[in-house]
């Protein structure tokens, strides 16, 4: 959970996130090298804008310890006018 706390805080430090959400628990099983693994993760909801998507890709992946950290978008299809404002005025 320390890595996750560390990512959030660096990424809405630098704006490149305006909502970090660190969701602790998460056992993830999958294949790697050619071996099933299961491990304990915590799950990060990153909220940016899709213009950042690279700017904060690039911070993750510099400042995790995985060789390939998940990194994945989902479009926002709509959502509270006011709270998506919030996004884009709290990002860079």
């Amino acid at each position: 959970m320390r890595t996750a706390g560390k990512l959030a805080r660096l990424l809405v430090a630098r704006k490149l996130a305006a909502c970090v959400n660190c969701v602790p628990g998460i056992v993830s099983h999958y294949a790697w090298k050619g071996k099933a693994c299961r491990d304990r993760e915590a799950l990060l909801l990153i909220k940016t804008r899709s213009d950042l998507l690279g700017q904060m890709a690039a911070a993750v992946k510099k400042n995790h310890p995985y060789e390939l950290p998940e990194i994945i978008a989902l479009p926002v299809a709509g959502g509270y006018a006011p709270y998506l404002a919030w996004i884009a005025q709290s990002t860079r």
